[in-house]
C-alpha cells in the first residue's frame, strides 16, 4: 500500500478483473442462446484436451484448462503461483509490456492481498482469518441471514404481487450479512451498501466507480480505526486485536475489501442466477417444493451448474511443469475455465443437466487447495436461506418477462443478470 494513493490502489484492484475481461476472447465470457450454460467458445473446444494454448488479445499465449482433475492439480500445486505482484501474469499486461523486461519483485509484502499471495505471506492471513470464521459465529450468522431474507421478502410482498429479485432481495442480502460479519453500524450501513454497490458495478461510469472505490476505501480505513478503539464480536475487531504480531491498517483495509468484493457481488449473482434456473426449470422446482430437504444437494447443484466466476481463476508456473500430458514452461499464464470444468462429461453423467437429486460430489465453484473459498460456508448458508425462503414464501413464482429479455451480465467476470423481474401469487 505504500505505492499509490488509496485512492490509486483502490481503483486499480477493483478495475483489474474488468481490464482482465478486455484481454480474454469474448467467445469464452459472454453466454449467448442459454444464459446457464458454458460460453459458445468453451463449448467448441469440448474434445480438444483438458489443456489447449489460449492466445490473448494482448498479444500473450496462455493456456487453458477445461478438465476438472487437471483444474484440481493446478489449484494444488505449489508450482502454480497466484501472486501477481512477483510473477507477470498475461492476463494483466497491456500489450507494450508483453515482451518488457519484468520488474523487480518486491522483498515481501505489506499488503493484504491474501487472494493473490503465495505461502508463507499468504498462510499467515489465512489462518488469521480461518480462525474468525468459527462454527459459532456461522450459527450467529445463520439466524440473521433468515431475518434479512424474511424482511425482505416480506417488503417486496407489500409493495405488491412483483418485484425485481435483484435490488430487492438478491443484493442486499448478501450486503447486510457482510455488514454483521464486518461490524458496519447500523447507522453507516446505506452509506456502505451505496458505495459498494457502485464500487463493484463494471458498468457504472468509471469517473463514479472511481469515486466510489475511493471512498469505499476511505469507508474502511474509518472502520478499522473505530475497531481499534472500540471493538465488539465482529470479523474485523479480532483480527485486529488477536492477530501477534499485529496486521497494519493497511493490511486490515485489503482484508476488508477482498471478503467485500469475495462475498457480496458473488452470492448476490448466484442467487438471482439460480432463482433464474429454477423457474426455467420447472420440474426441478417442484421437486424443491415438493421435499424441502433436497435444499443442500439442490444449492451444490446450482453452484455446479451456473458456475458464475468465468475465467477469472488464473495461475503463473514457477518451473516447467506437464499438465494433463502438455509441456507448459515456467513463467506461463495458465487460465482455468470453471464453467467448463464444471461440465466434465468424465466427472459428471449429463454435466449439463441441472439435476437437484444428483449425488453431492466435489466441485470447483469454491476453488481448491490453500486458496479455496474462505467463505463458502456462509454463502451456503445464504444460498439455502435465501432459495428456502423464496420458494415457500411466494406461491407461484414465475418470470414477469420472458426468459430472452432478462439482461444479463456478459460483460463482466462475476456471471449473473442485472434484473430479475417476477411475479407471484398469494394462496
Amino acid at each position: 500500500m505504500s505505492d499509490g494513493t488509496p485512492q490509486d490502489t483502490q481503483d486499480a484492484r477493483i478495475s483489474s478483473p474488468t481490464a482482465m475481461r478486455q484481454i480474454i476472447p469474448a467467445d469464452l465470457l459472454e453466454r449467448d442462446q442459454c444464459p446457464f450454460d458454458p460460453p459458445p467458445g468453451l463449448r467448441a473446444r469440448r474434445g480438444q484436451g483438458a489443456v489447449q494454448p489460449l492466445p490473448l488479445h494482448n498479444g500473450a499465449q496462455a493456456w487453458l484448462v477445461t478438465g476438472f482433475e487437471e483444474a484440481r492439480a493446478v489449484l494444488s500445486d505449489p508450482r502454480f503461483s497466484a501472486d501477481k505482484v512477483r510473477h507477470r501474469n498475461a492476463t494483466s499486461l497491456q500489450p507494450h509490456e508483453v515482451d518488457g523486461p519484468a520488474p523487480e519483485p518486491p522483498a515481501s509484502r505489506e499488503d493484504g492481498m491474501f487472494v493473490f499471495m503465495d505461502p508463507p505471506e499468504h498462510t499467515r492471513l489465512r489462518r488469521l482469518l480461518t480462525g474468525q470464521f468459527t462454527v459459532r459465529r456461522m450459527k450467529a450468522l445463520e439466524s440473521r441471514v433468515a431475518e434479512i431474507a424474511v424482511e425482505h421478502i416480506e417488503a417486496m410482498k407489500a409493495a405488491g404481487a412483483e418485484a425485481d429479485l435483484v435490488p430487492a432481495f438478491a443484493l442486499p442480502l448478501p450486503s447486510l450479512v457482510i455488514c454483521e460479519l464486518l461490524g458496519v453500524d447500523y447507522a453507516d450501513r446505506a452509506e456502505f451498501q451505496q458505495r459498494t454497490a457502485i464500487a463493484l458495478d463494471s458498468s457504472a461510469d468509471p469517473g463514479e466507480r472511481a469515486l466510489a472505490g475511493a471512498e469505499l476505501y476511505g469507508f474502511m480505513q474509518r472502520l478499522v480505526a473505530h475497531k481499534r478503539a472500540d471493538p465488539a464480536d465482529d470479523l474485523l475487531s479480532g483480527l485486529i486485536h488477536d492477530a501477534d504480531p499485529p496486521l497494519t491498517d493497511a493490511q486490515l483495509v485489503d482484508v476488508a475489501l477482498v471478503l467485500l468484493g469475495a462475498g457480496h457481488e458473488t452470492t448476490a449473482n448466484q442467487l438471482s442466477l439460480s432463482t433464474f434456473a429454477l423457474l426455467e426449470n420447472p420440474d426441478q422446482l417442484a421437486a424443491l417444493r415438493d421435499d424441502p430437504a433436497l435444499i443442500d444437494n439442490a444449492v451444490e447443484e446450482l453452484l455446479r451448474y451456473l458456475t458464475i466466476i468465468q475465467l477469472g481463476v488464473n495461475r503463473v508456473t514457477t518451473e516447467p511443469v506437464v499438465l494433463g500430458g502438455v509441456d507448459i514452461p515456467a513463467g506461463a499464464t495458465v487460465v482455468i475455465a470453471t464453467p467448463e470444468v464444471n461440465r466434465d462429461a468424465g466427472h459428471w453423467p449429463e454435466p449439463d443437466r441441472l439435476d437437484v437429486h444428483r449425488p453431492r460430489t466435489p466441485h470447483l465453484a469454491f476453488g481448491h487447495g490453500v486458496h479455496q473459498c474462505l467463505g463458502q460456508q456462509l454463502a451456503r448458508i445464504e444460498m439455502r436461506i435465501g432459495l428456502r425462503e423464496l420458494i415457500t414464501r411466494l406461491p407461484g413464482l414465475q418470470l414477469a418477462v420472458p426468459a430472452e429479455k432478462v439482461p444479463l451480465r456478459n460483460e463482466m467476470l462475476i456471471f449473473g443478470v442485472h434484473s430479475l423481474p417476477v411475479a407471484w401469487h398469494e394462496p
